[in-house]
């Protein structure tokens, strides 16, 4: 559950939330995020998590129609990985895994797709934007889950077919890994 509270520029990331019969929540974990700072989570020490297995937030990653359909998508965005390395990259604060293959990526790590991928003008307005997007910030590996997953914010505009479709034709190899500075490893 992600709960944006804009007069206090708050960002409260719940992880498997379950309303109670009293009206309240319950959560296995959660995550106070200041958005009117770039101390983001202030109170965060090294190994905590989030919502997120990276520690990272997870509403500011998250591709959104509204920005897409527009033609700009003015962030970084989140990824999935299948597997991932016990280690971190800050700003991630955590990792989500017992492997340490070095040839495994950590958490945080930010790649960007590369300048000279040629996207095809086929694509949908909401693909290129995403595309461009990756090409300018890159994309955080922020959880595990299926491989190079982008995670974004339901709308209904969304084509889910086709921006699938197309998303699947960019591979790994379009992409270049961007920080990898100050790794964190047990």
């Amino acid at each position: 559950m992600l709960v944006i509270e804009k007069a206090a520029n708050r960002l409260y990331e719940l992880y498997r939330a379950f309303p109670r019969e009293d009206g309240g929540w319950n959560a296995d974990s959660g995550a106070i995020f200041h958005l009117d700072s770039n101390d983001v989570r202030p109170t965060a020490k090294p190994g905590w998590t989030s919502a997120d297995a990276a520690g990272l937030p997870i509403f500011p990653g998250l591709a959104r129609y509204e920005e897409a359909s527009a033609g700009l998508v003015p962030h970084a965005l989140r990824f999935t990985v299948s597997r991932s390395r016990r280690a971190y990259v800050p700003p991630a604060t955590h990792w989500a895994s017992s492997d340490e293959d070095p040839d495994l990526p950590p958490m945080g790590m930010r790649v960007r797709l590369k300048a000279g991928y040629d996207v095809p003008k086929s694509f949908s307005r909401e693909t290129k934007a995403i595309l461009k997007a990756l090409k300018t910030y890159g994309m955080f590996v922020a959880d595990n889950g299926s491989d190079w997953y982008l995670s974004g914010a339901p709308h209904k505009g969304w084509r889910n077919g086709r921006l699938a479709s197309e998303l699947r034709q960019v591979t790994g190899r379009d992409f270049e890994v961007v920080r990898m500075q100050g790794l964190v490893t047990p």
